[in-house]
């Protein structure tokens, strides 16, 4: 089993948001995390809410990577039809050069129609330039010598793409996905998945199922910690920091459910736009003792489960120390089920 971060630093009140925090503070909190042996960190990136949400994930990750020596960066997602794509091109083989390869790029088509609207990008082009912008972010990093490309949205004359990633042919890929579709486009492309924070156990077990069925039959290994899985961690003492613990994760479903809205015609709607208070007593976080986190990361386990990105309530070294001496001993030699055998297949009717 392998742990990492999923969120953000930001600026503003500290009241503001529970996912992400400020950025001294946060960078020593993926310190204290790179020191126990988490795997890696995923920067949520978003702009103009108002609210001190990061918005230059790059730049903060090539800031890690001279704090960090082992820690994998990743970003958690880059929203590829805001960006040029030979330009973006640059910034990641950059980083994974100055991180000594240690980049995981999350991509995105992006859904919150206030971005697209104030980057003055139609967001009716959102998975047309998406497309586009990551294939030649492929060509780009592909491409040993000098290429030309022209299109309605770009033209790139005789140009090379420098530097060239530490790892090749490119730093592994990682896209968001849910329904049945997108799995299985995700796996047969041989990209790694991330999976939502909102999904149930039980959808967990079903997707994951799914994404190692898609690998296998493109010949791949069924390697369940190319699947991550978002969760949010709260530990509690008692019921009263319990009852406050749900109340704050009600309060972010909504603020989530109010500004994650989906406008791209005929797109499939992305899982945080189904955001529903309600859902924030079910067996989606890790909440609870640390006897009742450690049960529900061993039911991950058995749903298959292999690489779980914590955000975690409270932001400081102390809080992580706290998940290294009460949690992680009972969990770390966690299997995940799925990794060898096949998903279970329905009998036939």
């Amino acid at each position: 089993m392998k742990f990492g971060i999923f969120g953000g630093a930001r600026v503003g009140r500290a009241d503001t948001l529970h996912d992400s925090y400020g950025y001294r503070d946060f960078i020593n909190y993926v310190l204290a995390a790179e020191k126990i042996g988490f795997e890696g960190i995923f920067l949520v990136e978003h702009h103009f809410t108002g609210q001190g949400q990061l918005s230059s994930s790059i730049n903060l990750l090539s800031y890690l990577a001279a704090k960090t020596t082992r820690i994998r960066l990743g970003t958690g997602v880059v929203v590829l039809p805001w960006h040029n794509p030979v330009l973006l091109a640059e910034q990641i083989a950059t980083l994974d050069v100055l991180s000594g390869g240690r980049v995981d790029l999350g991509i995105g088509r992006g859904y919150r129609k206030e971005e697209f609207a104030a980057f003055c990008v139609p967001m009716t082009e959102a998975q047309d330039r998406f497309e586009e912008c990551f294939a030649l972010m492929l060509k780009s990093w592909a491409s040993d010598e000098r290429f030309s490309y022209h299109s309605k949205r770009w033209d790139y004359e005789n140009i090379v793409v420098e530097p060239a990633p530490v790892q090749r042919p490119h730093p592994p890929i990682w896209l968001a996905g849910g329904s049945p579709q997108g799995i299985a486009y995700v796996a047969g492309k041989n990209y790694n998945l991330m999976l939502d924070q909102l999904a149930t156990v039980g959808q967990v077990r079903d997707r994951v199922g799914a994404y190692l069925d898609g690998l296998e039959k493109i010949g791949q290994p069924r390697n369940a910690t190319r699947c991550a899985v978002a969760r949010s961690l709260t530990i509690v003492k008692n019921e009263a920091e319990r009852q406050k613990a749900l109340e704050r994760r009600k309060d972010t479903f909504k603020r989530i459910g109010a500004i994650a809205v989906h406008g791209t015609p005929g797109a499939a709607p992305s899982p945080v736009s189904q955001a529903d208070p309600d859902l924030a007593s079910d067996d989606s976080a890790l909440m609870g003792s640390p006897q009742e986190i450690v049960d529900r990361i061993g039911a991950l386990a058995d749903a298959g489960a292999g690489y779980i990105l914590l955000t975690m309530a409270s932001i400081a070294p102390e809080s992580v120390q706290q998940f290294a001496e009460e949690i992680l001993p009972h969990v770390k030699d966690l299997g995940p089920s799925f990794d060898a055998a096949p998903a279970p297949q329905a009998a036939a009717a």
